[in-house]
């Protein structure tokens, strides 16, 4: 069983927070809302008990593993590479491409992501051309910049593989009926695995999007989609009533009735920083219409203690601060007494880094709370498997519903298409 919990306490009580009239005055919106998720769902929520789409990942990753691949190039950009970098970074080893090949449960990972080409230069530095693998993820395939990428991975790869070489490396990951990547895959017979059509590219962490990378490392994404089942289960069962539910409502009362029009999310853990980095895209490009939607932000914590905090604190009050908080933290390290002459640093010895971690967490929330700054908890049990695909699937309901009660499409992006138009102009894109 997952263990993921919303706590919204400290959005109630405190100076600039909610009141209980304020929650009863949109409850009935709320149950509209959900209603309509649950009567009518959309792909995203029918992903957690699709189990095709693991079997097929599965598969497919115990292949490439098993050909003895050294280096796995991962191609996407916002959500075909946002949620698999927040898996890998959740759930592997921080320095996992510099473990040694035992040690590692498959090759070194790469995320070809951003058109620099500083970065893209330094993938094909240390990836070797003999042993690498490359998925490429569009839905359209038409992507500027995942298919600039590819290109140029495809280019390393013909010349050290040769046409044929390269074929049998190469994974698109793809809308399975239409578009440029699936023309190239049938042209060029490469393995194909499909995007579902009625999932958007921040919905789609629980398709082979992030299931395929994910497999490829050896991670259990059985009970990643387990724990999201969990999520779906119990909002079904709950409605309204559902804590993640709940928190939909609670901010978007904070943006629309108390002006706090900023939402931190703020891990206290370092493996928590890249799905901070997800649920801004999630947030934002879902909200973000019509004038209304708040600004989502990561900040990690205890890091940002030191750079952001003194702003939480003191600065202007139109912001909500959610920290995520793990209570059982994967490793723990022992600090040594020393110093114990010195008192700002022999205080320290006799503790652990994980119980330093927790207090530093604890006390930053009860001094936001004592200072009249709104705030809220998600609590994991730990970093697992099971409970980051329960918490995936929670803030992307809890975002579609907010959607609903801004009124806005959660699944489109339109705002989006006008850059890509002037790119492909400037390109040369023929038709633009």
């Amino acid at each position: 069983m997952a263990e993921v919990t919303f706590d919204y306490e400290n959005l109630q009580g405190v100076e600039g927070g909610l009141e209980d009239g304020d929650l009863d005055g949109v409850r009935p919106r709320l149950k509209e809302a959900v209603d309509g998720l649950l009567g009518d769902p959309p792909g995203f929520m029918r992903l957690p008990k699709t189990r095709e789409y693991a079997e097929s990942s599965v598969s497919l990753a115990e292949e490439i593993r098993g050909s003895g691949a050294t280096d796995f190039v991962h191609v996407g950009i916002g959500g075909s590479a946002l949620g698999p970098m927040a898996v890998h970074r959740a759930l592997n080893h921080p320095y996992y491409n510099m473990l040694s090949g035992e040690a590692r449960r498959g090759p070194r990972v790469h995320f070809a992501e951003n058109t620099d080409p500083a970065t893209l230069s330094a993938v094909l530095d240390v990836a070797d051309p003999g042993g690498t693998w490359v998925n490429v993820v569009t839905k359209s395939g038409s992507t500027a910049e995942t298919m600039a990428n590819f290109l140029v991975i495809r280019g390393f790869l013909v010349d050290a593989l040769g046409s044929f070489g390269y074929q049998g490396r190469t994974v698109a990951t793809t809308d399975p009926e239409k578009g440029f990547l699936k023309e190239i895959s049938e042209r060029e017979d490469l393995r194909v695995l499909p995007i579902p059509a009625d999932v958007g590219g921040r919905f789609s962490v629980l398709t082979p999007v992030g299931l395929l990378p994910a497999a490829v490392t050896g991670l259990d994404v059985g009970a990643m989609l387990a724990g999201a089942a969990q999520c779906v289960d119990e909002v079904q069962e709950q409605g309204p009533e559902h804590q993640a539910v709940v928190g939909a409502a609670m901010h978007y009362l904070m943006d629309t009735q108390r002006g706090r029009n900023v939402r931190v999310m703020m891990p206290y853990a370092d493996s928590l920083e890249r799905l901070a980095a997800w649920f801004v895209q999630l947030w934002a490009e879902s909200l973000g219409k019509e004038g209304k939607g708040s600004t989502p932000h990561g900040a990690v914590g205890t890091t940002d203690q030191h750079s952001q905090v003194q702003l939480y604190m003191e600065g202007p009050q139109d912001k909500v601060i959610e920290i995520v908080e793990v209570e059982d933290h994967p490793k723990d390290l022992s600090i040594p007494k020393a110093y114990e002459d010195l008192e700002g640093v022999g205080y320290l010895g006799g503790h652990t880094m994980a119980e330093l971690l927790n207090v530093e967490c604890d006390a930053t929330r009860k001094a936001l709370t004592e200072a009249g700054r709104p705030n809220s908890t998600i609590k994991l049990g730990a970093v697992n498997e099971e409970n980051l695909g329960y918490l995936f699937q929670a803030l992307e309901i809890q975002t579609a519903i907010t959607g609903d009660l801004y009124g806005v499409n959660a699944f489109d992006q339109p705002g989006v298409e006008a850059g890509k138009e002037i790119t492909y102009k400037r390109m040369g894109r023929p038709g633009h």
